[in-house]
């Protein structure tokens, strides 16, 4: 009996080392996330109609066969997320805005 071939498994790093499904927006976590919550590769499939049924499988194989390489991932996507939501929530240095906003309102008069 000959060897199984071996499949491919439809993931690219972007920027940011975001992972995504190849020609895809969907990112590895979208696809991890809803697998962890108990969504099957079909309703994955039908969450995201860009991506084809033997693609999920694919990945959902890659996710569970590469379970410490994904949680660390994942891990990681998820902490610089809360960072950039924390940068984006600082408070923003207002020095100067008022002169301009008052320069702007006598040029305006």
């Amino acid at each position: 009996m000959a060897p199984a071939p071996a499949l491919s498994v439809p993931l690219a790093s972007g920027p940011g080392g975001i992972v995504r499904l190849a020609r895809t927006r969907v990112t590895l976590d979208a696809v991890a996330f809803a697998f962890r919550n108990g969504a099957s590769a079909e309703e994955i499939a039908m969450q995201y109609p860009t991506l084809g049924l033997a693609d999920v499988y694919a990945v959902l194989a890659y996710v569970l066969s590469h379970e410490k390489e994904v949680e660390a991932y994942l891990a990681e996507r998820q902490a610089g997320s809360l960072s950039d939501e924390a940068n984006a929530r600082a408070p923003q240095a207002a020095s100067g805005i008022r002169d301009r906003l008052v320069a702007r309102r006598g040029k305006a008069a």
